[in-house]
């Protein structure tokens, strides 16, 4: 990748990841990219208001009873309109469209609370309690047609302890999410200077 890398952001809640990844760009962590865009399908959600304390443009694109690829389409171009070469899943809770990932082909990352191929889908960490898993975690992958499917970056391993409830278990994946994330997002943007 030549440039600055220009990284969209699509959250649908409090935004802890997306967060995360603005302060690792601020301080170094993720060198040679920015965020240009933080779209939200939540008119209200916490983390548009958390990106326009840091100076980030957001953009609330609601579904509006639409059909997934209508409401896609508006978010892809509202995307290329602002120049975004990587787009960065935190907590966007809706399935993207073929049309949607095909705009953007090995440019989506997501974040999901699990070691996948294990435990895809909502509630990750439910699942793990639920089948008495010893270790979950966090993996950071490439977006494709499947559900928290696409080939992985990186991931990292969070004990499970025999008291943990979704609560507490959550609480620490989560810790290690902002930081893997950040991790993971660098690799790819990684400048000449690493070289």
């Amino acid at each position: 990748m030549t440039g600055q890398v220009r990284i969209g952001i699509l959250i649908s809640g409090r935004g802890s990841n997306m967060v995360a990844l603005v302060e690792a760009m601020q301080d170094g962590r993720v060198p040679n990219a920015q965020v240009a865009v933080v779209i939200s399908d939540q008119l209200q959600a916490a983390g548009l208001a958390a990106a326009r304390e840091r100076g980030i443009e957001t953009l609330p694109i609601e579904r509006d009873g639409r059909k997934r690829v209508d409401h896609d389409r508006e978010v892809v171009a509202a995307l290329k309109e602002r120049g975004v070469n990587l787009v960065c899943l935190a907590g966007y809770m809706r399935v993207l469209s073929s049309e949607f990932i095909a705009a953007f082909p090995n440019r989506i990352l997501n974040i999901h609370p699990s070691l996948l191929p294990s435990f895809p889908g909502l509630d990750a960490q439910r699942q793990a309690l639920a089948h008495g898993a010893k270790i979950s975690g966090c993996t950071v992958h490439f977006v494709d047609e499947t559900l928290d499917g696409g080939p992985i970056i990186a991931q990292r391993a969070v004990p499970v302890s025999e008291d943990d409830t979704v609560e507490t278990l959550s609480a620490r994946i989560l810790a290690q999410e902002h930081d893997l994330y950040a991790e993971a997002v660098a690799s790819l943007v990684k400048d000449d200077r690493r070289e």
